[in-house]
């Protein structure tokens, strides 16, 4: 099992890091409308964010593949 899946299914308190991002935009314009969908939950960006990371990274065993995959497609787009 991956470190970080093991971690997120710890039942201990998790502490909080904060951390800056660059993100494209349309991916902001992505975010705000998740949090518009969850506004009956008052859910911020912050909330939004770390429920995808979450869902993501206790997803299959394929999840350093896909990033991987990202990663290499996004540097291309942006050259």
């Amino acid at each position: 099992m991956h470190p970080v899946h093991a971690f997120l299914r710890g039942s201990e308190k998790m502490t909080r890091s904060k951390i800056g991002v660059s993100v494209r935009t349309e991916l902001v314009d992505e975010l705000d409308t998740l949090v518009d969908e969850c506004s009956d939950l008052g859910a911020s960006r912050s909330e939004v964010v770390e429920a995808i990371l979450t869902a993501y990274l206790q997803g299959d065993e394929q999840t350093i593949r896909k990033t991987r995959e990202l990663v290499i497609r996004n540097r291309k787009r942006s050259d």
